[in-house]
């Protein structure tokens, strides 16, 4: 029942994050940590790789590479500072940094700031974005506030092709403090069910209303972050 639950909660995150650009990880790792702890952040970054390859895809052409490098340089050092957290945090510190990490991002993602994706606006958001991905596997919304304005395609090609290489970096963060191993299994277990939501993301991408979709994706991942700290404090 775990693996299922596991499972129907993958597909709803990769069915977002194909109709929005973003948003698997943020919709999924609160509620995954809630089913088992030891899906985050291994198993998740490895449907995040999945889903971005799948993305990358579907919708080839439209990438801002330059934005991918310069995020990229922010993601190194992000990564490391993320991999120190996975492996010194206890459950419950840990489990509250999930959970306060998803919060910041929703609260981010309601403002109305003028994000641009500016080379320093991206190094910025290339940092906050390795810490959140490698310790929770949530990396995209600090980098995807700043595209927020761009066509639908551009903004998903794009993070597809930031979310292959970040994935590799934490990967490689993640593997110098030997968190890796058991995790893979997990990930690729889950894969078929990701895939799913992603196929399920083709049709939808047209039929959805945006200004719909964002709020609802922001309002299940408050709450579940919330469920999952409050779980974190007294549980």
């Amino acid at each position: 029942m775990e693996f299922v639950a596991a499972g129907l909660i993958v597909a709803f995150g990769a069915l977002v994050q194909g109709t929005v650009g973003f948003g698997m990880s943020l919709v999924a790792a609160p509620l995954l940590a809630l089913v088992d702890p030891d899906y985050v952040p291994v198993p998740l970054l490895v449907l995040a790789l999945a889903h971005a390859l799948l993305t990358l895809a579907r919708e080839p052409g439209t990438t801002d590479w330059r934005g991918v490098r310069w995020a990229l340089v922010g993601r190194l050092p992000g990564s490391a500072l993320g991999a120190l957290a996975v492996v010194t945090l206890p459950y419950r510190g840990f489990a509250t940094l999930i959970a306060l990490l998803v919060l910041a991002c929703c609260a981010a993602s309601l403002a109305t700031l003028p994000y641009e994706p500016t080379r320093r606006a991206l190094v910025t958001a290339g940092v906050f974005s390795g810490v959140s991905g490698t310790a929770a596997a949530i990396g995209g919304p600090p980098v995807a506030l700043l595209y927020q304005r761009q066509p639908g395609p551009a903004i998903r090609s794009t993070l597809g092709a930031y979310f292959v290489l970040g994935a590799l970096v934490s990967f490689a963060a993640l593997g110098v403090g030997g968190q890796v191993d058991g995790g893979l299994v997990r990930g690729v277990a889950l894969v078929p069910w990701m895939a799913a939501g992603f196929l399920a993301s083709g049709p939808a991408r047209h039929l959805l209303d945006r200004g719909w979709t964002r709020p609802a994706v922001l309002a299940v991942s408050a709450a579940s972050a919330l469920a999952l700290l409050v779980q974190a404090q007294f549980g």
